[in-house]
Order: structure tokens, then sequence, then C-alpha cells
């Protein structure tokens, strides 16, 4: 397969080809200087780009603008009627932008993922789209920089907007959802009009992941899929707009409207989040193998590593612990086979129940009297690495750091401070209160050898004011800039600590935070069965190397009470980073025997689970699902039984992503496949009854 490409630029400078191993994209600047998109798609030859940029645009009614539907980056202003991708007023109230084209410039020359820089300019505005092309992921962003001595307000200023090209019957699909219950699959027919899903919370959300698809007759395993990812953490939108043609243009960028991004005063610039788009022919499966590869490769920090195995003490002790009772949950832990040991909520400040502690930083000395190093350096002892829970965005009003710096929470002047979960956000667009967490969080990291932090954050923006500020609502956007450059600063000052990013769930899981985080909390269902629906959906755009699943105690308490099998709830959250969270000083010995056979089991199929191809071979539909990961000479499939009825057979699956050639020998059955592997014997044997599940391993000889 062809290698991708350095950027190919035609004769005359005004046509340029981004080329993947499968795809190609194209655009072209016309002579009136329109930036025009000309190709997203199979893969083609800068003769053909050319070709494209050479055939004439159809006139139309003067009610029509000709570039509706055909500009890469469509702003504010002029004859067009689409979406502005970009908005913009100057000091005066004057709005819109009439740019011209200045040059283009290729960074990273030498690179085969060498960028495109097409710089334009509007007065004192300077205008930069970004192109760049890894493997068959097109990589695209906008900066703006503002070189007049007059301040410049950003209205919008999108990322990116993508063309589709003119067919009949779109659909589109997107992961919709809530607290408990996130990444949920839904496909529908693309209708004429907009479709607009994002985020008005301050956050990536719960409710809808920054991605979307789009095709119009593909299946799992074929047809052309068209995908979008945006990687921004805070407040954002994404517009797909069928318009009347027939094409489609996705727009999307951070901020939840047009009010205002923020303030360019002279000199400064903005370099918008990345927004990712991806083509591929090999249905939905090929798409979301070609996205977790991407991230592997250009976003995840060390995903050459594999993730440990957790325990995490959270529902086992909530907030009520100490040393003691930690060392003994430590003790069980590493006696399962456990890597890591992580110490949730509770051990800091005042924090005894949720109303408290929030804010400050250091550790209860009643619980841990000799601070956190007494308890890391036994949990070193144990063989184990040692982790801790945070949530530094916070603050409850009962603390410290509320009673000495009120003014430093989001507020708006004359009412009141909304309290969610009892705590209030702080406003870490501003300079003191990055640096208060940044010295605390380091002096933390500095004082005890902690391997691990989960970075959580528990509730939306509300009361988004800053009194104080000549533009206030630039916080939505700056404090997303500021947590980045927090996380990015402790991750230089402490490059062996890893991070995990938590919303209450999966609220803040997108490729600006996978950028500076190992893993990411899926959800706060940890259900086995309503968890394959929610990896399910997660696996459509990311990998299963961030996904971290637990394994919790039966009846299910937290959420549902239903009962299943250590077995079940093993090998739902085998397909993923498997973790623990039950209370162990109540699991049996038999419980805990089982217990180190699935982690020893879920070890050696690791790197196939974390680092391999990922084929879904079955939905969760209410009967057989089952997920199959494949890397080199092996494979594994992880199979969920939801319910048998009438006495019927387990269907049989059919493997993927093997050499038809070869031979394949079932570890478990002992059985021999040749060619195309079709699993009977050991799916029928192994799977039996209502919430049942089977791991079964396969090896070329």
């Amino acid at each position: 397969m062809p290698e991708t490409v350095k950027p190919e630029i035609a004769a005359g400078g005004r046509t340029w080809l981004l080329s993947g191993p499968a795809s190609s994209y194209a655009l072209h600047l016309t002579e009136a200087d329109e930036l025009v998109h000309l190709h997203w798609g199979p893969r083609i030859e800068l003769a053909d780009a050319e070709a494209l940029a050479a055939v004439p645009f159809q006139g139309r009614a003067s009610f029509e603008a000709a570039l509706d539907g055909r500009e890469e980056y469509p702003v504010e202003g002029g004859p067009r009627f689409v979406r502005p991708a970009l908005s913009v007023r100057t000091g005066t109230g004057r709005r819109g932008t009439e740019w011209t084209f200045e040059s283009y410039e290729i960074q990273d020359a030498d690179d085969p993922g060498a960028e495109l820089l097409l710089n334009f300019r509007d007065g004192a505005l300077v205008i930069t789209l970004h192109y760049r092309m890894r493997g068959d992921v097109v990589e695209r962003r906008t900066t703006l920089l503002n070189e007049g001595e007059e301040p410049l307000e950003l209205l919008r200023a999108d990322s990116a907007t993508w063309t589709l090209p003119e067919r009949d019957d779109w659909r589109l699909s997107h992961l919709h959802g809530r607290w408990a219950a996130e990444s949920r699959l839904v496909r529908a027919p693309l209708t004429y009009g907009e479709k607009i899903i994002g985020s008005r919370r301050g956050h990536t959300g719960h409710q809808y992941l920054p991605w979307v698809a789009l095709d119009t007759d593909a299946t799992e395993e074929r047809g052309e899929v068209y995908g979008c990812a945006l990687g921004w953490s805070g407040s954002w939108r994404i517009a797909v707009a069928q318009l009347p043609d027939a094409r489609v243009q996705i727009t999307g960028g951070a901020g939840h409207d047009d009010s205002g991004l923020l303030r360019l005063a002279a000199g400064e610039s903005l370099t918008t989040p990345l927004f990712a788009g991806l083509w591929s022919d090999a249905g939905f499966g090929g798409a979301s193998r070609a996205w977790h590869a991407y991230q592997r490769a250009h976003v995840i920090p060390d995903a050459e590593r594999d993730r440990p195995v957790l325990f995490n003490s959270w529902e086992a002790t909530f907030f009520d612990i100490s040393e003691e009772q930690q060392a003994t949950l430590a003790r069980r832990a590493a006696a399962i086979g456990v890597e890591l040991f992580v110490v949730d909520d509770g051990w800091f400040g005042a924090r005894t129940g949720d109303h408290a502690g929030l804010g400050d930083w250091w550790p209860n000395p009643d619980r841990f009297p000799n601070g956190l190093k007494t308890l890391a350096d036994y949990v070193h002892a144990l063989d184990m690495q040692f982790g801790i829970w945070v949530e530094p965005e916070m603050v409850n009003p009962d603390s410290d750091l509320y009673r000495a710096h009120p003014d430093w929470v989001q507020f708006q002047p004359g009412r009141k401070r909304t309290e969610f979960r009892n705590q209030l956000m702080l406003n870490l667009a501003r300079e003191d209160v990055q640096e208060y967490l940044w010295e605390r969080l380091d002096g933390l990291l500095s004082s005890a050898p902690i391997d691990y932090v989960k970075w959580d954050f528990n509730r939306c923006f509300t009361d988004a004011g800053w009194p104080d500020d000549p533009y206030p609502q630039r916080l939505w956007v700056d404090h997303v800039r500021a947590l980045y450059r927090l996380l990015d600063r402790l991750r230089a000052a402490h490059p062996g600590v890893a991070f995990e990013s938590c919303s209450g769930g999966g609220g803040r899981i997108d490729l600006g935070i996978l950028a500076r985080t190992d893993q990411v909390w899926t959800s706060d269902n940890t259900d086995p069965l309503d968890r394959l629906d929610i990896q399910h959906g997660f696996s459509q755009i990311h990998p299963a190397r961030v996904m971290a699943a637990w394994v919790t105690d039966s009846p299910n308490t937290q959420l549902n009470g239903r009962v299943s099998s250590l077995r079940f709830r093993f090998v739902s959250a085998m397909a993923g980073v498997l973790g623990v969270g039950g209370d162990l000083s109540e699991w049996t010995e038999e419980e805990l025997a089982e217990a180190r056979r699935w982690v020893d089991l879920y070890k050696e199929i690791r790197p196939l689970v974390q680092r391999g191809d990922q084929y879904r071979l079955r939905p969760p539909a209410g009967g057989l699902s089952a997920v199959q990961y494949v890397r080199g000479d092996e494979t594994v499939v992880l199979a969920w039984l939801q319910a048998q009825r009438y006495g019927e057979p387990v269907p049989a699956l059919r493997l993927r992503g093997l050499d038809p050639t070869a031979s394949y020998e079932c570890r478990e059955t002992g059985e021999v496949h040749r060619g195309a592997v079709l699993l009977h014997h050991g799916l029928r044997t192994g799977l039996r009854g209502d919430l049942d599940a089977t791991v079964i391993r396969l090896r070329r000889i």
C-alpha cells in the first residue's frame, strides 16, 4: 500500500494535494482568491486534482451563492449563505471578512507528515489554515493573528469545514447519552437542513462525543465512511448541513454559539483546536481501526506502553478511609495480581464527605499522619504502583482555599453561586489560580512516590462570570487552554506520572484531553451488561488502549441492583484497560482465586487488546455479542451471551483480520482452523444461559 507523502503543489502554486496510504485530499485557490474544495476520498494523483480544478463552476440563480458548499473555510460576509466558520468584529463594530491570499509554506518538508500552511490576510488579521496528513487522517486547524493596533473580537472561529460529495441518502452516525449512559451509537438518515451536536457545559460533556460519521450504504466492513473528530475539552459545536444540492458540509470548533469566543489584542493569536477527518472504504470497522491506529501513533502519550491492571478504592470505602484500611486493601489487590493501587476521594483536607475539602490539596493529618509517602512506599513494596484522585478545577465553599479566595471562582455579580455536589468552579483562566494549582500539585507529586493521578471534573459551568475582566466570556476558552498548560507542565516536571481523565465518568473524552492523558474513565456505570453498549459506542472512535473498565461488586448497588457472575464482569472489563473497583475485603477466597485467574489471563492477552486491531464481530443487541483483537500471529475473541431463548444454539462467529491461507489453533479447544475461521465449538462449550461470557484465543501455526 502506498505511504503518506508530503503535500504536493501543482505548477503555479494554487492547487494542493495531500495523500495517505488509501486516500487523498485536494484544494484549489481560484484566480479570485477563493479557496475551494476539490476532493476528499480515494487516492488520486496531482494531475487528477489539476483536472478537477479546471472544471468551471456552474452558474446559479441570484438567490443562490455560487461558492456555497464548495469553499474550504467559509467566512462571514459577501455572497455566502452557509454557516460561516469565521466571524470577526472590529472595534468599530464592523463584521465580515474579505481575505486575500498571501502565501503558502510547507513546514517539516522532509517529513512525510509535513504540514501545509495557507496564509491569507484581511487588513490586520492574518488567517492561516493548517493541513497535515497522518496516515489517512487529515489534521486541520486555523491560526488567527492580529497584527494591528486595535483589538479584534472573534465571535466564532471554527477549526475547519469539511465538504463531502453530492450524494443521495446520506446517513449520520454519532454518539449520544447522559451520565451513566454515555457513548451510545445512533445512526439515522440525514435530511436537508442542519443537525447540530455539542456542549454548552464548559467541558466535552456526557451528552455527545465530538465525533460524527457519514455514509450512504456502508456496513461494518465494507463501504465508504467519512468521519470527523474534534480535539477540544470545553464547550464545542459540530454542525452537519445537507445543502440544497445534496452536498454535505461539516463545520466544527470550540464554543457553543456565536456570541463571542475571544478578543485578540495587538500581537495576539489563537490557534483553534484540532479537527481531524478520515475517509475509509473499509466500512465502519475499518474507519474505527484507522482512528485507533492514528491515536496510538500521534495522540496518546506513551501509547506503546500497556496500561497496568489497577485497583481503585472508591466503591470499597467511599469517603471513610484510613491509612491502615488502604494498606489492607492493597494487600488483597496485590494478591490477585493488581499492578496499580489507587486511593480515590477522601485522602485530603477536611474531606470526610462531598461537602468540604476540595481545593485543599494536602493529606488529611488524621487519616495520613505521615503524609502519603508511607502508604505509597508500602504499596511499592507490594510490587504495585501508587495513584491518587484529584479534582483540581473545583472548590468547596467549606475549604481553606475558598475562605481565603472567594473571588477565585466563576460567578456573576449579584447572582447566587450555583453549587453542584456542594462545589463551585474555580476560574482557571486566572493566572493566580493557575499558579496556585501548579504549586500545590507539583508539591504533592514531589512529596511522595506517586505514579498515577486520576483527574476528575464533577460539575458543569453554570455561573460563568468574571466581574473584574474586561472580556469575561474568554474564560470559556481560557479555562481549557489553562488546563492543557497545567497538564503539560505537570507531565514535563513528572514524566513518570500517568494521568487519567475523568468527569463523572465519560464527561471529558476527546482528542484534546487524550493528547495529555494516558487513559480515560469511560463511564461511572460499571454494570457489565450496560458497559457493552457504552464500550461499543466508544470503540467507534477511540481505542481500547485508553478505555478504562472496572470489575465491581454484584449486585450492582450503585446503579441497578443487577446480579452478574464474576466471569461476566471480568470479560466485560477485559475489553479495555482492566481495573477492579469492588470491595475486596468482602470477596470470598474462591472469588479472589477466580479473580487472580482472570487477571493473569488479561495480562496474557493485554498486548492484543490494548495495541491490536479491533473487529466488532457482533454488536450488543440482546443475544450474542463479540469483539476480536488481532496482533501479529495471535488473535483473541471476547464474547458475551446476554440471553439464550428456546434452547437455540449460540450462533457461530466468523473471525476477521486473519490470513486466509494460514492455520490457527484454538488454545481453549485445541481445534485447528484453516482459512477463514468460523468459531462453533468454542462458543457452544463456553457460553450457556443468560449473562455468560467467554474468552477464546487463537494462534497461527
